[in-house]
């Protein structure tokens, strides 16, 4: 029986799909929603390459995709695959080959696009690698690259032809006995992106793979992910996905945080509740902002901090959070630990006093967990640095 929840206004109820496992992530099920990004530099290049997937897991990027365009990408892939703590999924466009010396070199998944990967016997011989060398399959159906057939059937990129371009490669895999396979459907139009992974989401129970692609840059490239993606998650829909932006893959993977980070659905990282300032503030909000999310991306562990720049709606905000800063007059300001007024902080020690705090929070939630068998839950604050804390 579902256990009843105090805030029913916040719940999702989750697609129930079955699980499959890209390298040591498992996608699907009850799985975590993962994070995914792309590299952007020549896979030829493994060091550049190597070097930018660090970056990428240090921003928490779960499983990362490398292009694989020439048979000397692939060579490369072996020592990128080697040297990555996350799984690598290999991109295959057009040359069937290329999947093929990816399973060999140690890729988690193979993405394959329906539309230039070739003939059914084609299709055939990357089923037989992935299950040789223990890949999964992700079949990745794009409204750009749809089939000429499909074209010419609906005239135009519409949800039924994204479906049916995804159901067909399905039956091939399935007919095969290949079921370790998830599926994208996207489309760089929000609308047609969402009704096609709803309409797929009914027919099928293997994991999806959510995006927008060709989204943009980095603003309006997440809005209109966050709308699409985040219709899609609001709704139950979607086990993996990758914010598809002109940015560096590391914002990417931010961008994909503060998505799930939104919904609830996911946490990491520092979750900041800012107000937009106003004449009534206290400080200057908008910087102070800035330099804090600076400051605290090194912060992986969930926590939550409100910035208001005046006592409108700060102390309510900082109610609700596990650090807030109010701001005062004579350029003195309100902390907050634990919702509850602890003492004060001046401008010229404000954002070092607010890291230090945040900092000695992340550890003793650490140490909390860790003491409990990792609960998660944030616990009231202790011990923490204090400024004038009798004032």
């Amino acid at each position: 029986m579902r256990r009843m929840s105090i805030r029913p206004w916040r719940d999702i109820e989750r697609r129930k799909s079955r699980q499959i496992m890209v390298g040591s992530v498992p996608v699907g099920g009850d799985a975590p929603i993962s994070v995914q990004t792309m590299t952007n530099t020549p896979t030829e290049d493994a060091k550049a390459t190597i070097d930018q997937i660090r970056r990428c897991e240090e921003a928490g990027a779960d499983i990362v995709r490398v292009s694989c365009p020439t048979p000397q990408a692939t060579a490369a892939l072996k020592e990128i695959v080697r040297e990555a703590r996350v799984p690598i999924v290999a991109d295959i466009h057009f040359h069937y080959k290329r999947a093929l010396e990816a399973a060999d070199a140690g890729a988690a998944c193979l993405r394959i696009n329906p539309g230039n990967i070739g003939s059914e016997e084609r299709v055939r011989e990357v089923i037989a690698a992935a299950r040789a060398n223990g890949c999964a399959i992700r079949i990745g159906v794009n409204a750009g690259s749809l089939e000429k057939d499909l074209l010419e059937k609906y005239g135009e990129p519409c949800p039924e032809a994204l479906v049916e371009s995804a159901l067909d490669h399905i039956r091939i895999l399935e007919d095969h006995g290949f079921r370790e396979y998830k599926v994208a459907v996207k489309a760089s139009d929000v609308f047609l992106a969402v009704a096609a992974y709803m309409q797929l989401a009914n027919e099928v129970d293997c994991p999806l793979h959510l995006g927008i692609t060709e989204a943009g840059g980095l603003i309006g490239g997440t809005v209109k992910s966050a709308i699409g993606m985040g219709n899609l998650l609001w709704a139950g829909i979607g086990d993996t996905i990758r914010v598809s932006l002109s940015a560096e893959p590391e914002e990417e993977v931010r961008v994909g945080y503060e998505i799930l980070k939104a919904l609830g659905i996911r946490n990491r990282g520092v979750r900041v509740v800012s107000c937009p300032s106003c004449a009534r503030q206290g400080f200057d909000v908008i910087r102070t902002v800035q330099a804090l999310e600076e400051r605290l991306q090194h912060i992986k562990t969930p926590m939550s901090l409100s910035v208001l720049g005046c006592v409108v709606n700060g102390p309510g905000e900082a109610r609700e959070t596990d650090i807030g800063i109010t701001g005062g007059g004579n350029g003195t300001h309100m902390v907050y630990l634990s919702g509850v007024t602890d003492h004060h902080v001046k401008d010229a020690e404000m954002i070092e006093h607010i890291v230090s705090l945040v900092e000695a929070k992340a550890a003793e939630i650490e140490a909390s967990d860790a003491a409990s068998g990792g609960s998660g839950q944030s616990k009231p604050a202790r011990a923490l640095p204090v400024l004038d804390a009798a004032e």
